[in-house]
């Protein structure tokens, strides 16, 4: 170990700019600019090249001794060298080649969910925004040859999710009048006029040809229902342990994962027997879960209802925020309906961040596609995760933090993020927001959903499950409604290992402020546990706990 060969902030800086480089979109999307007329660059070298610097980057960060560092500076050394390994972990699962679905988090579909939200503050970054569009083509070229070297090395995708893939890219080319791509205003009309050109010219072709390719030469090849799995690729288990490191920031194995979810999932019979009773007047968790998912009452009448109650819901989080927080979100979240093109493969809701610029804030999108088959009893517990106290808290105030390096504003760890967001579901029980026992229903679906996650994902990417093993698993000890179920099935299939990310989080965290409860007695205060929980950026979990620890020390003995 040497002593400082870099200065942390310094590489924390540099690290940023590889990430950002090869994933362009994202820098625009925080309003960060020098990459806004920038695509990925998909190819194999493209990725070696990037790789080649994470290595780099992670060797130098290891080799600073953080003996000789301030707490803050030991920190971002951690996260350095945790970020550059998880990225190279990603990498190397080839994710690409195979990962091909109607899910925003797919390569193609990413640009026609992202490149909409973004803004423009002059007409240089516009101007940028045009050439993004015109690199469109060579870009979808080049995911189509990843695609191609994937099924000659036997890494064949799912064919419904290839399926869905089609379909979403024939409903984008169905309405050109409607392209998602020319939603935002331009500030100039010469401006407007040529990305109209670009758009019916080149990137509508590209996609049509993205498309053909999809259907020609890999729906094909594509991996039956009964082999959905990672476990089912060249090298399986070791792209399925890369993923799970990337998303739990932990060695945990899939047995210990599938173990802990079908656990959990036993502890919440007695939850439903209690609150179903108050409901439905039975304790029987079967009953229960016919109730849910079939009482027509339980099902919204339209998709301008379901906006309104999560815009309350929302709106009684903020009002009660102060008396648990006192660091919070310097700007509201804004709720709209998740857009139509992506809405029929999209989740029930997500989150989008705020720009760093101020120009656009926080999103939390709610799906209305077929809202009178969607549960009303998971609205509130959803907006709690994806809004206030959750995701938009946690993301906004993370921006805010202008003493840390941007690397640490801005990049996530799925297992912090999404384990706070499934730990404010029970904080906001803590702090009486659910309107009533229906919705505390909900928060039980949602607990049952994610331990359910940890057994579902486990079993088709490690145990070899069919798709029809988990939406069986799920319908048995979940009152979610089949589209939801379905959609969730087909979302961790996509998306290996991400499911894993909430309830590992929410474990740990609920660890840590047990532990921090029980050394600091008294002395225990719930506003300054949660600022200094999201004072730090998003954390691996072994950092956040030594952070903790640091703050639970410093309170018992202070200087």
């Amino acid at each position: 170990m040497t002593s400082a060969p870099d200065h942390v902030t310094a590489l924390a800086d540099e690290l940023l700019e590889v990430i950002l480089r090869a994933d362009p979109v994202e820098a625009t999307l925080y309003g960060i600019p020098g990459y806004d007329e920038l695509l990925p660059d998909a190819s194999e070298a493209g990725e070696a090249a990037v790789r080649e610097r994470l290595a780099d980057i992670a060797g130098r960060a290891a080799r600073i001794d953080p003996a000789g560092l301030s707490a803050p500076d030991a920190v971002t050394r951690s996260v350095i060298e945790g970020q550059a390994r998880s990225r190279m972990d990603w990498l190397d699962t080839r994710f690409v080649e195979y990962t091909i679905s109607g899910i925003f988090i797919t390569p193609a579909v990413q640009l026609l969910a992202s490149l909409p939200l973004v803004t423009f503050p002059d007409t240089d970054r516009a101007a940028a925004y045009v050439a993004r569009l015109a690199a469109i083509p060579d870009y979808l070229a080049g995911l189509a040859q990843r695609h191609r070297i994937g099924v000659a090395a036997g890494r064949y995708p799912v064919r419904r999710l290839v399926d869905s893939a089609i379909k979403l890219i024939d409903r984008y080319l169905a309405n050109p009048d409607a392209d998602p791509l020319r939603r935002t205003e331009l500030p100039d009309a010469g401006l407007s006029a040529e990305r109209d050109r670009v758009l019916a010219d080149l990137v509508r072709p590209a996609y049509a040809a993205y498309r053909d390719v999809l259907a020609g030469e890999i729906l094909g090849h594509g991996r039956p229902d009964e082999r959905p799995g990672a476990c089912w690729l060249p090298g399986g288990e070791e792209i399925y342990a890369r993923f799970s490191r990337v998303h739990t920031t932990t060695d945990r194995t899939p047995e210990e994962l599938h173990q802990t979810g079908l656990d959990l999932m036993a502890q919440l019979v007695e939850e439903y027997a209690e609150i179903g009773a108050r409901v439905f007047g039975v304790s029987d968790q079967r009953e229960i879960f016919r109730r849910m998912t079939t009482d027509p009452a339980l099902r919204w009448t339209d998709g301008a209802e379901l906006i309104a109650a999560a815009t309350t819901a929302i709106e009684r989080a903020e009002e009660a925020a102060p008396r648990w927080f006192g660091r919070l979100a310097a700007q509201r979240c804004k709720v709209e309906p998740v857009p139509e093109v992506d809405a029929p493969s999209a989740p029930t809701a997500y989150y989008m961040i705020p720009s760093l610029d101020g120009t656009r804030p926080g999103i939390y999108f709610a799906n209305t596609d077929k809202a009178e088959q969607r549960d009303r009893f998971t609205a509130e517990v959803i907006a709690f995760h994806e809004a206030v106290p959750g995701h938009h808290f946690q993301l906004s105030i993370t921006q805010e933090l202008t003493g840390l390096p941007l690397l640490r504003r801005v990049l996530g760890v799925n297992a912090y993020s999404e384990g706070w967001g499934l730990y404010t579901e029970r904080l906001a029980d803590e702090m009486g927001l659910y309107s009533g026992d229906l919705y505390r229903l909900g928060m039980l679906a949602m607990d049952s959903l994610r331990a359910g996650r940890l057994v579902v994902d486990t079993g088709l990417h490690a145990k070899g499950w069919s798709r029809q093993q988990a939406i069986d698993y799920l319908r048995a000890n979940t009152p979610l409604s089949d589209l939801e179920i379905g959609n969730e099935t087909d979302r961790y299939t996509a998306y290996i290992g991400q499911a894993l990310s909430y309830m590992v989080g929410r474990l740990e965290i609920q660890r840590i402020r047990a532990r921090a409860e029980e050394e600091l007695g008294a002395a225990f205060d719930i506003r300054a546990f949660h600022d200094v929980v999201l004072g730090g950026g998003s954390l691996p979990l072994t950092v956040l706990a030594d952070v903790v620890s640091r703050w639970t020390a410093e309170r018992l003995n202070p200087a």
